[in-house]
C-alpha cells in the first residue's frame, strides 16, 4: 500500500486549462460539457472554481469572459495563490479550440472517476484491515458496492436543491405523458383499467403498500401487477423494433415462496391451467402444448424473481442498485415486508420500530433509484373479530410508520371467502324448511359476491381514495377487471 499512497491521484491539469480557455474564448463551448461536468471534477480547486463561476454566467444568459469574471475573482481572492489576473490571460493562450471542449471535459471527468475509485478502494482495504469496527465481510460487501453505485449513477454530485423551474419542466413532462397516453395512465401501468384510472399507474418513487389477511390474493394480485408491467416494458421495446431489450426490468422479492412456485402461478393464469392439476400433473397434451406455448411467450418478460428468505433490506438495497446499473429497473415487489429484516448492523428495540424501519428503508430505496415498490403487508387478526371484516388503516399490522411512509395504502378484499365459511349448518335449525329457507338465502348472497373482490384505496398521497372493483377467479388465483367491455382501455 506505501507505493500506492506515494503516487500522484491522476489529474489532467492541460485539460483542465484548455478547456476553461476554451470556455472564456467560446461560451457555447459550455453546452458541450454542461450535462456532465460540474466544478466538483476538477483536480484543481482554483481551476473548478472557475469554471462554476463561468457556468454561473452562462447559465444567466450572461457573458463570460475574463472581463465580466474579473470583478467576482478578484473580490473572492481565489486566483491570488496562482498569479491573479495573469492566470486567466495565460488559460486563453492554452486554448487549443471550441471543438476539442468535449473531449477535454472527458479527460477531466474521466480523471475525476479514477480518484473516487482510489478513495473507494482505500476505503474498502482499511476496513478490510478491521479499521471500522462491526463491520463484518458481507457489510463491507455492500458498503463497497453502494459506493460504486452512486460513483456509477450519479457521478459523485450530492443531493440538493431543484430550481423550482426545472420541477415545473418535470411535473409538465409527466402531465404531457398523461395527456397523450391511452388511459390517462403517466406511470406504469398496473393492468387493472380502474385502478389505473384512480392513480394513474405506478409512480417513480412512490411507496405502495398492498394488505389484507391471508387467502385473500395479495402475492396473486401483486404478481399480476408485476406481470403486466413486465409485458408493457417488453410490448415498448418491441414496438422500438427487433432486437430492442426493454429499458427496465421488474423485481420481485418472494419470502414466501420459491421463484419455481411463482413462476408456476404465472404461468397457470395465463395458459388457464389450474397451478393444482400442474402440480399433480392432471393436464392432457393439449393443455400442455398451452402450457409449452405460454412459458416460451413469458420467457421473454424482464421480470426477476429473487426468492432469499428473511433478505435484509442492505442486501435487497444492493440488489435492486445492480439490477438498475445492468439491466434498467422499473418497478420493485416485495412479498411480504414482515418477512424482512432490517439493514444489517441495527438492532431495533422493539418489533414496531423493526417494520418502521423497513418501510422507511424501501421508502429510501423507492426514492433514491426513482422507481415504484410495492411492498405486501400483513393484517392483524382484529379483522376477524368485527362483524365487517372490510380493513382499515388501524389493522396494519405492527403498523408503526407504514401508514406514515406509504404513498399508498390498498387492502385486498374477498366477501365471498368470509361468506363461504357461514354456510348454514342443517343441524343448526329445527325444521327442513328454515334450513332450506337459511340456505337459499345464502346461495343467494354466493351470487351477488362469486368471483368479486374489492381493492380498498384507502390512502392515497396523489389522488382520490375509494374502492376498485376486481373480478377474482379461484382456480387460477387470477385478477382482472371487473367490466372488461371498457372501450377507452387498450387490453393487452
Amino acid at each position: 500500500m506505501l507505493g500506492v499512497s506515494l503516487r500522484q491521484p491522476p489529474a489532467n491539469p492541460d485539460a483542465e486549462q484548455a478547456l476553461l480557455g476554451a470556455l472564456l474564448t467560446n461560451n457555447r463551448a459550455y453546452d458541450r460539457v454542461s450535462d456532465f461536468l460540474t466544478g466538483a471534477h476538477f483536480a484543481s480547486r482554483v481551476n473548478g472554481e472557475i469554471y462554476d463561476a463561468i457556468a454561473r454566467r452562462i447559465e444567466n444568459g450572461q457573458l463570460a469572459d475574463p472581463v465580466t469574471l474579473r470583478a467576482t475573482l478578484e473580490h473572492s481572492g481565489l486566483l491570488d495563490s496562482v498569479g491573479g489576473m495573469a492566470y486567466l490571460a495565460r488559460l486563453l493562450t492554452s486554448m487549443v479550440g471550441i471543438i476539442n471542449a468535449g473531449d477535454y471535459g472527458r479527460a477531466i471527468h474521466d480523471a475525476w472517476i479514477r480518484r473516487q475509485l482510489i478513495d473507494i478502494g482505500e476505503g474498502i482495504v482499511n476496513n478490510a484491515f478491521g479499521a471500522t469496527e462491526g463491520l463484518d465481510g458481507p457489510d463491507q460487501i455492500a458498503a463497497g458496492e453502494e459506493q460504486l453505485f452512486r460513483l456509477a449513477t450519479d457521478k459523485g454530485q450530492d443531493g440538493g436543491f431543484t430550481a423550482f423551474d426545472r420541477a415545473l419542466t418535470n411535473a409538465i413532462q409527466v402531465a404531457e405523458k398523461a395527456f397523450s397516453n391511452a388511459g390517462d395512465v403517466s406511470g406504469l401501468t398496473s393492468g387493472l383499467r380502474d385502478f389505473d384510472k384512480k392513480t394513474g399507474g405506478l409512480h417513480p418513487s412512490d411507496l405502495l403498500i398492498l394488505a389484507g389477511r391471508p387467502a385473500m390474493g395479495k402475492t396473486a394480485l401483486a404478481t399480476k401487477v408485476a406481470f403486466s408491467a413486465a409485458r408493457e416494458l417488453l410490448r415498448r421495446a418491441q414496438e422500438q423494433g427487433d432486437g430492442v431489450q426493454p429499458d427496465g426490468a421488474v423485481a420481485i422479492f418472494s419470502l414466501e415462496m420459491s421463484a419455481e412456485q411463482l413462476a408456476t402461478r404465472i404461468l397457470s393464469e395465463q395458459a388457464e391451467v389450474s397451478g393444482e392439476r400442474i402440480r399433480r400433473g392432471d393436464i392432457g397434451q393439449k393443455e400442455f402444448d398451452r402450457f409449452v406455448r405460454v412459458s416460451r411467450e413469458l420467457a421473454q418478460l424482464p421480470l426477476m424473481i429473487d426468492d432469499t428468505p428473511a433478505i435484509s433490506l442492505s442486501a435487497m438495497r444492493t440488489r435492486c442498485r445492480r439490477l438498475k446499473r445492468t439491466r434498467g429497473l422499473s418497478l420493485v415487489v416485495v412479498d411480504y415486508l414482515q418477512l424482512m429484516r432490517p439493514a444489517v448492523g441495527t438492532k431495533p428495540e422493539s418489533r414496531v420500530l423493526e417494520i418502521s424501519m423497513i418501510t422507511q428503508g424501501l421508502k429510501a430505496i423507492a426514492k433514491e433509484l426513482e422507481v415504484p415498490v410495492i411492498a405486501l403487508s400483513q393484517l392483524s387478526r382484529q379483522v376477524e373479530s368485527r362483524e365487517d371484516k372490510r380493513p382499515m388503516l388501524s389493522d396494519l399490522r405492527e403498523s408503526g410508520s407504514i401508514e406514515q411512509d406509504a404513498d399508498a395504502v390498498m387492502f385486498v378484499y374477498r366477501d365471498e371467502y368470509y361468506l363461504q365459511q357461514r354456510e348454514p349448518k342443517e343441524t343448526a335449525f329445527d325444521s327442513a324448511d328454515k334450513y332450506q329457507a337459511a340456505l337459499d338465502d345464502w346461495r343467494r348472497k354466493m351470487e351477488l359476491v362469486h368471483n368479486k373482490a374489492e381493492l380498498i384505496l384507502e390512502k392515497q398521497r396523489h389522488g382520490p381514495t375509494g374502492v376498485v372493483h376486481l373480478y377474482f377467479e379461484g382456480e387460477f388465483t387470477r385478477f382482472a377487471d371487473l367490466d372488461t367491455m371498457h372501450d377507452d382501455y387498450p387490453m393487452h
